[in-house]
């Protein structure tokens, strides 16, 4: 299952230095090297103790980490909408990502240009939401323009549906409310899901902060930007850039020891890469034995066959029982063996919805 989230930012805001901390970030297995599968994406593990767990009890010959890919889309000027500077190739660009992070500059540095000539995170977190708000208007407004005619001639019930949508829509993108912010019932997210709306998709705002205030709790940016994002509900990861492009460059010992070093528990980075697999409703289930033990990414709310034809289309489609243990019972119970002789394994069926920690052995027939 490949998911992509997608940075943005002005020019100059740190959004170069967090991709090069990623695209440089080593992965938990030797063999599941990094790849840059273009110049503008880099992929990730989605750090997860769990597995290192299950690979110290399993030993298996082999283990591979779920993973989640970053985009790295090109500096967002005002006017993009309209053509300015990459203009239309940035917005085709971040129709493809599934989420949004948005990179928002809150230091100060007089040796670091701000495009808008001085700080100000709200300024430049409504200059990118307006920019993808006229983007999607433009859409819309093509697509109102193609069915209006039929929609109040032939008053076609399905034309006619799509219509008030739309509508809807158009008015709310024209009062710069992005189009998540609306309620939708389930043949609507049907229409839009061809139209990839930016403004649909979920955010991340990324505060971007001076080393040197990285164990401060909040700057009068960060405080900001945190009171903007409460309005939206939307989550702040707050980061060092920096430090991070720092972090990527060294091994896992010497990183927790900088960590260590620094005050802080758990890297920016790492924070921003869960905060973003959460944010996708995504969880993890596992696969473990002597041979391999994978980490399997789905969507939270799956069913059991359907997670099995994330490994092989095989498996959904002669699904007959998933035999489970939860990872919770495993860790209590101390071994495979423990967890059968303690009752606790369990055969599940089509209708089971899979859950997060889950590890499985699929039975199938096909």
């Amino acid at each position: 299952m490949s998911l992509t989230a997608g940075i943005v930012g002005l020019p100059n805001v740190g959004k170069s230095t967090l991709f090069n901390a990623i695209t440089k970030k080593n992965i938990l297995a030797a063999n599941y090297p990094f790849a840059t599968i273009d110049p503008n994406v880099g992929m990730v593990t989605v750090p997860d103790k769990r597995l290192e767990v299950l690979v110290d009890m399993y030993q298996p010959k082999n283990f591979v980490p779920t993973t989640f890919e970053f985009t790295d889309i090109a500096g967002l000027v005002k006017g993009a909408s309209l053509g300015e500077g990459l203009g239309n190739k940035f917005l085709s660009h971040i129709r493809q990502v599934d989420a949004i992070c948005e990179v928002v500059r809150c230091f100060e540095d007089e040796n670091v240009t701000h495009v808008e000539g001085n700080v100000d995170p709200i300024r430049d977190i409504e200059i990118i939401n307006i920019e993808l708000i006229l983007s999607d208007l433009d859409i819309i407004e093509n697509r109102i323009t193609r069915i209006e005619k039929r929609a109040k001639t032939s008053r076609e019930k399905d034309v006619v549906f799509e219509f008030e949508l739309m509508t809807r829509i158009k008015e709310a993108l024209q009062k710069n409310i992005p189009a998540r912010f609306l309620e939708y019932t389930k043949e609507e997210l049907e229409i839009l899901s061809s139209f990839n709306l930016i403004t649909m998709k979920p955010f991340i705002y990324v505060a971007n902060i001076k080393e040197n205030e990285i164990n401060i709790e909040e700057n009068k940016y960060v405080k900001m930007v945190k009171e903007y994002a409460s309005k939206e509900q939307a989550e702040v990861v707050v980061l060092c850039a920096k430090i991070e492009s720092e972090l990527s460059e060294l091994s896992d010992d010497e990183k927790e020891l900088f960590l260590k070093e620094l005050g802080i528990k758990q890297s920016g980075l790492d924070k921003l890469i869960n905060a973003t697999y959460h944010l996708l409703g995504l969880a993890t289930y596992f696969t473990a034995g002597e041979k391999e033990v994978r980490a399997w990414t789905f969507k939270r709310g799956m069913k059991a066959p359907d997670c099995a034809g994330i490994i092989h289309s095989d498996f959904k489609r002669g699904f007959i029982k998933a035999e489970i243990m939860s990872y919770e019972d495993l860790i209590t119970c101390g071994s495979e063996k423990q967890v059968r002789e303690a009752g606790k394994m369990r055969l599940e069926g089509k209708e089971y919805i899979m859950q997060d920690g889950d590890i499985c052995y699929f039975r199938f027939n096909v």
